[in-house]
Parts: structure tokens; C-alpha cells; sequence
């Protein structure tokens, strides 16, 4: 054959390979408001800039008569291209093709991918479409999954690593998602859970839809497995290109810097935010974007435990991740799963070379016998614990309260943070002013002849004494009081002679986080 036969031949090839599962599976496909999974890739990446590898792959089953069907590419379009001229590595299931099934090639494909991101150190990006394991391959499929698993944790810390659900991904597939750094879901299309909803009928008697088992908004707001929710597969790509501009490619990098901009202070004036009224709640992002480049900010996690704010936004052009207590929700108490949200992200950062702001305005630990029951004090200990492994430069800004544990917690100086800052309408103490006088004054307040006012003397005594930043300052605990207009001034210097730390850790193979 000449080479023009040969190149024609290749075209058709490729015709055939790019047709997936073929016309009527891609129109039903669509019909369920889902693009393919090759558009989902167009649409994510660079105009242009996805490169195909291995279209050619076909799959190994040879059991159930397997071996008389052709399956394009096995289910799953692997590559590499750029999002904003930044590399990356990617895989989309195909759903078309026998459900984006999961074989032995088919998971082949997507570890070569992922040896690639890692050798090529680039972030990874896999998009689940998928009805699981493969049956009619048994244990070659269960094979697949274990060293895509593997692959996920070795890359760990290593590369950024995202995944896209949209689509069924159920069973052990669940398990590469929460082993990755973020995890993006859309409403009514996405589906994640170990047992779906027929199982659960079979064995517990309990009836339930696929949505209200492990639709996107369940994982958004309930068990926190996805970080971010959106309305759209369009929507849902906007967010990974955000995300994308603020985190590096890899551990041995920082993120790429910008153009150092001021915030928006007509809209988000840093002194008019906090109220007067101590009790009175307000939102801790008003303040992180009175503070930010341009008053932007990419929340993490936004509808699951609110009583804490993370998220990445950048102050003099550079990338930060803001860790705060919300006072709008539980009084920006940490609890349980505020812990867990708060401990995940705070490792990222210090993996990725992000430095670390914390906002501080909290009455402690959240109390009572469902969160002593469900281990808030294991998951407690995950933020002194990420907070006191963080090597990256960690300033902490105290705006409200900060009392008890919840004062050491949140990037305390105890805990090794650079620089610590407080508001002069801070307090830092045991406990709040009303029972602290309560217990340190039980006897002058129970023996006096009108309790309640002695009570109000004695509480507005300790407020004098311990409800103010001042006795903090006097021992060094804080290294400045600064005037609220202050602080992004004083962040930004903190952070750039932060820059250069070194912080040197004893040998050992790996600590042990109370998981």
C-alpha cells in the first residue's frame, strides 16, 4: 500500500474510533443533558490543545462472548493539552461505550495517563462517566482499579490531582475520586455511592432514589466528598479553569504569580464589616475580599459546614489560602466536620507551596453529646495537627473572639505561626466573659445581696482584664495590634518576608494524623 492508501486508511480508522458507542448511544447520551465525553474535553481544554494518545487500544475481555465485540478506545479518551496555556493530563470516560465500563485496558489507559502526569509532573484531571467494573472481565477489572488507586496515592502531594463526576460512579470507582485533591460535581447529573439504591432496597428494605442516596447536592452539602457544586457541565468547567489559575503544577513549583491589584473597597470596606455588637454575626469572605487582589476569592467546600470558610484568593499578586471561621453559621464554632474541611485544606496548601491566612473569630469547640459521640475530639486534633506539620508561611489574624482550644486551633503562635495579628476589639481568652465570671466569681456572686448585678460587675471586670489582645501581646502571643484598615498591608508584608522559611522537621518516614 502506498502512503496515501495507508494515511486513508488511518482516517477511517480514526472515523470509526471517534464515532465512540455511535450515533444512537451519543443522542441518548444527550437526551439526559450530558455532552460526550470527547466534547466535555473540548469544551474543558484550550482551544486546539488536546492531543489523543492510545485511540487505537482495544479491550482484553474474551469471556461472555467479549471477544466478537469492538469497544473504540475501551470506553475512555485519554491525552494531554493546556487549560489557560497551563499542561495538563487528562481522561474522560465514555458512556457511550459500553456504559465507560471499567476493563483492564480501559484502566491500562488511564494509569499510563496518570505515569505521565507524574513523570511530566502536571496536574491530572479525570472525568468519571462510568457503570463500574466491568463484570464480564472479573477480577482483571477489581485488577484495574487497585493500581489506579495506587497511582492516586503515590501522586499524592505530588501533582494537583481533579475529578469531574458526571455521569454514574458507583462501587469501588467512588474510592479514585476521594483519593484526589478536589472533586467536582453537577446537579442531576452527577451519582456517587457504594451500594446503590436497589442494593439498599434488597438488603435493608429501604427505599430511596439515586439523587437522594448520592446526587451532587448530597455530596455538596451533607458528606462533604465534593468540593464544588454546579448548576451545569459549563458551569462546572469555568470552575476547574478558575481553580486551575490559582494552584501550581506540582510541589516543586508555586503558583504562577499575577498582577498585584487593590481590592474593591468601595464595595467591601474592611472597618464597616464586623459590627459593633460583639454577639453580632457577620461573613468572614466580606473581610477576606477586603482584603484580596481585586476582592476576589475561589471558596472551597462553600455549602458544606459553613461555620468555616476556605478557599484561595491572592494578595499582592500571589496565591493564598484563607482559612476562616464563618460567624454567620454555629457562631463559626469548629466541629466535626468543620475540622475535616478545614484539616484537608490546610495540607494541600502546605503540599503545594500555598501560604496560609487564617481568620480568626470564634467561642471555641462546638459543645454537646452528638459531637462528643461522633469524635470531635479525633477530628478536632486534624487542625492542630495540619496547622503544627505546615511548613509554608502561615500569618493568622485574630478579628473577634478567640477562646479556649478554639484560639490554639485556629494557626495560633503555639502552633508556629510566622505572624500573629489581632483587631483591638479582640479577645482572647479561656472562655467568654460571662462564664468565666460565672466560675471565677460563683462565691462573691452567690453570697451578694442582688447576684445579678454583682454578676454583670464581675463580668464586666474580667472583660477590663482578659477581653481585649493586650495581655495576649504583653506575653508576645501577638505580634502587633493593628487597626482593621491595617491588615492587608500588613498580610502582604508578612507574607513576603515569610517567603524564604526554612523549617527544619526531625527524620522519620511520615507522622501519624489522627485519621
Amino acid at each position: 500500500m502506498s502512503l496515501k492508501q495507508k494515511t486513508s486508511d488511518l482516517k477511517k480508522r480514526m472515523r470509526g474510533a471517534l464515532q465512540g458507542g455511535g450515533q444512537q448511544a451519543i443522542e441518548k447520551q444527550k437526551a439526559g443533558g450530558k455532552m460526550t465525553a470527547r466534547e466535555r474535553i473540548i469544551a474543558l481544554l484550550d482551544p486546539k490543545s488536546f492531543h489523543e494518545y492510545d485511540l487505537f487500544v482495544e479491550h482484553a475481555g474474551k469471556d461472555f462472548d467479549m471477544d466478537k465485540k469492538y469497544l473504540p478506545g475501551d470506553g475512555v479518551i485519554t491525552g494531554t493539552g493546556t487549560i489557560s496555556g497551563y499542561p495538563v493530563c487528562i481522561y474522560a470516560q465514555d458512556f457511550t461505550v459500553a456504559g465507560g465500563s471499567l476493563g483492564w485496558m480501559h484502566s491500562k489507559k488511564i494509569c499510563k495517563i496518570m505515569d505521565h502526569a507524574m513523570k511530566l509532573k502536571v496536574p491530572l484531571i479525570g472525568i468519571n462517566d462510568s457503570g463500574g467494573a466491568r463484570i464480564q472481565e472479573g477480577v482483571n477489572s477489581l485488577a484495574g482499579y487497585g493500581e489506579i488507586f495506587y497511582r492516586n496515592t503515590q501522586a499524592s502531594g505530588v501533582i494537583p490531582q481533579i475529578s469531574v463526576i458526571l455521569g454514574p460512579c458507583a462501587g469501588g470507582a467512588v474510592y479514585s475520586p476521594a483519593l484526589t485533591d478536589f472533586v467536582f460535581v453537577v446537579d442531576k447529573i452527577s451519582k456517587m455511592f457504594i451500594t446503590g439504591p436497589e442494593v439498599i432496597k434488597t438488603v435493608l428494605g429501604e427505599e430511596i432514589s439515586m439523587e437522594d442516596l448520592g446526587g451532587a447536592r448530597v455530596h455538596a452539602e451533607i458528606t462533604g466528598n465534593a468540593h464544588f457544586f454546579a448548576e451545569s457541565e459549563d458551569e462546572c468547567f469555568a470552575q476547574i479553569k478558575e481553580l486551575v489559575s490559582y494552584i501550581p503544577w506540582n510541589n516543586e513549583k508555586k503558583a504562577e504569580p499575577f498582577p498585584k491589584k487593590p481590592p474593591r473597597i468601595r464595595t467591601y470596606k474592611i472597618e464597616n464589616i464586623i459590627p459593633e455588637d460583639p454577639k453580632q454575626p457577620y461573613d468572614v469572605r466580606d473581610v477576606i475580599r477586603s482584603i484580596s487582589d481585586d476582592s476576589e476569592f475561589l471558596e472551597v467546600m462553600e455549602l458544606f459546614a459553613q461555620n468555616i470558610v476556605i478557599g484561595f484568593a491572592r494578595m499582592g499578586g500571589e496565591t493564598v489560602g484563607f482559612v476562616a471561621n464563618q460567624p454567620l453559621v454555629l457562631a463559626g464554632v469548629l466541629d466535626v466536620d468543620s475540622s475535616d474541611k478545614a484539616a484537608r485544606f490546610i495540607r494541600f496548601c502546605n503540599a503545594f507551596n500555598i501560604p496560609l491566612v487564617t481568620l480568626v473569630d470564634l467561642p471555641g469547640y462546638l459543645p454537646g453529646v452528638d459531637q462528643e459521640h461522633a469524635g470531635v475530639i479525633r477530628h478536632g486534633a486534624k487542625v492542630l495537627y495540619a496547622y503544627s506539620e505546615a511548613t509554608v508561611p502561615k500569618i493568622t489574624v485574630i478579628l473577634r473572639k478567640a477562646y479556649g482550644g478554639g484560639y490554639i486551633a485556629m494557626c495560633s503562635t503555639h502552633l508556629k505561626a510566622d505572624f500573629v495579628f489581632a483587631w483591638p476589639v479582640a479577645e482572647i481568652a479561656v472562655m467568654g466573659p460571662e462564664g468565666a465570671a460565672n466560675i471565677i466569681f460563683r462565691a462573691e456572686i452567690n453570697s451578694a445581696e442582688n447576684p445579678e448585678a454583682m454578676r454583670r460587675q464581675k463580668i464586666k471586670e474580667y472583660k477590663k482584664k482578659f477581653a481585649n489582645p493586650y495581655v495576649a501581646a504583653a506575653y508576645g502571643y501577638v505580634d502587633a495590634v493593628i487597626e482593621p484598615p491595617d491588615t492587608r498591608a500588613f498580610v502582604i508584608h508578612a507574607l513576603d518576608i515569610s517567603a524564604g522559611k526554612s523549617v527544619q522537621r526531625p527524620s522519620k518516614k511520615h507522622g501519624i494524623p489522627p485519621f
